[in-house]
């Protein structure tokens, strides 16, 4: 059996920034800064080696083994920026205080400093310019000629500063870019973790209200009249079995491999709902006005949630006789109101979470919601939804 070890955090981030998306695989980043470390260590052969190199082997030989030292690092500067950038500055050093300077090393060397601001960590990377400071020093005292402090030193480390900021800054940006992906893509994933908790909230929660009302007429039924509770059982099975079928046709949705048919409730469907809401006990008057059912998808599959939703708070909370819907189109909104004749809502109400998915799916469309105490008693919730 294996155990997941909980490991601390490290205070000192990693060596390297991984590598944003979209970036070019891991081998592939190694095998092309080892070519590159290649061919800046052939180019500096070619240049030691040429006329004006040192005329004896010792000398040759540990001017080989500089250049190694300055170029291989290359080789690791992306998977080990600051390692790769310190080894590389202090061969340049010495390279520089013992005479063998190589007219491509410093080249070599910024690019190894380009690569510490591009790659390693953000507080790593802070070490390049002191590292770059005391490297130019090292350099500039090993000359032969040994120049003061005047423009030519200035102006190199201000280029070699200047390189490590447009490195530094990169990395800094493809940071925000690759937060700004992670966070879109977790609002992504939390509204469709909304929108799936709402499908099931109103799904399940309308037909199990209905489904109690009605075990509870069934069980006041079963001794005073037992053929009208055969009648309310069968009410109830066959509740069972739509909520079955709806369950597994928004399951099939969300897993996008329905085999049930995908289409969505609309307000085509308003006379099932309210046949249920007839079974719990409570009579609905719905009046849907011309041009009220020609809607976008989304609008006619909201606008049925709402009105599902508003009558199972009805069921659930009101205590109401009858309740009434009227769904209509003014101009570019679609006005939805959903009224009972139960004891209202109290001082202070607090929406639960079915008023709550009700304000989420207006919000989400842009609407209006308004909901309390009806005018002649009762509880009215009224919805506005933008047509456009």
């Amino acid at each position: 059996m294996h155990r997941h070890v909980t490991r601390p955090t490290a205070w000192w981030p990693s060596r390297a920034r991984p590598l944003p998306a979209g970036r070019p695989p891991f081998t592939r980043t190694v095998v092309t800064d080892a070519v590159l470390a290649a061919v800046f260590f052939a180019v500096m052969l070619v240049e030691l080696l040429g006329p004006d190199g040192p005329a004896d082997s010792g000398t040759t030989t540990r001017a080989v083994l500089i250049c190694a030292a300055v170029a291989g690092p290359l080789a690791s500067r992306r998977t080990a920026p600051l390692a790769s950038y310190l080894v590389g500055t202090a061969a340049l050093s010495v390279e520089a205080l013992w005479g063998l300077e190589n007219t491509v090393s410093p080249y070599a060397n910024l690019i190894g400093l380009y690569s510490l601001g591009l790659h390693a960590s953000r507080i790593r990377a802070w070490c390049g310019p002191f590292a770059a400071f005391l490297g130019m020093i090292a350099y500039f005292t090993g000359q032969e000629q040994r120049p003061s402090w005047s423009a030519v030193p200035a102006g190199v480390l201000f280029l070699w500063l200047l390189v490590w900021a447009i490195g530094f800054g990169s990395a800094r940006r493809l940071e925000e870019r690759d937060a700004t992906q992670l966070r879109l893509r977790s609002e992504v994933v939390a509204g469709e973790r909304a929108r799936m908790a709402r499908e099931v909230h109103d799904l399940i929660g309308h037909t199990v209200n209905v489904m109690l009302v009605q075990a509870g007429a069934t069980r006041r039924l079963l001794s005073r009249d037992p053929e009208r509770a055969r009648e309310v059982l069968a009410q109830l099975e066959d509740s069972g079995r739509e909520a079955l079928e709806e369950l597994d046709r928004v399951l099939g949705l969300l897993r996008h491999t329905a085999t049930s048919p995908s289409v969505q409730p609309g307000l085509g469907d308003l006379s099932r709902l309210t046949s249920r809401m007839e079974q719990a006990g409570i009579t609905v008057a719905t009046r849907v006005e011309p041009g009220g059912a020609e809607l976008p998808g989304s609008i006619d599959m909201s606008a049925y949630r709402i009105v599902q939703e508003a009558l199972t708070n009805t069921v659930k909370h009101a205590r109401a006789e009858t309740a009434d819907v009227t769904v209509r189109r003014v101009g570019d909104l679609l006005d939805i109101e959903v009224s009972d004749d139960g004891h209202g809502a109290g001082n202070g109400y607090a929406p639960g979470r079915g008023l709550l998915g009700i304000a989420e799916r207006v919000s989400i469309l842009g609407g209006r919601l308004e909901h309390g105490q009806g005018e002649h008693g009762g509880f009215r919730l009224r919805v506005r939804l933008p047509l456009r």
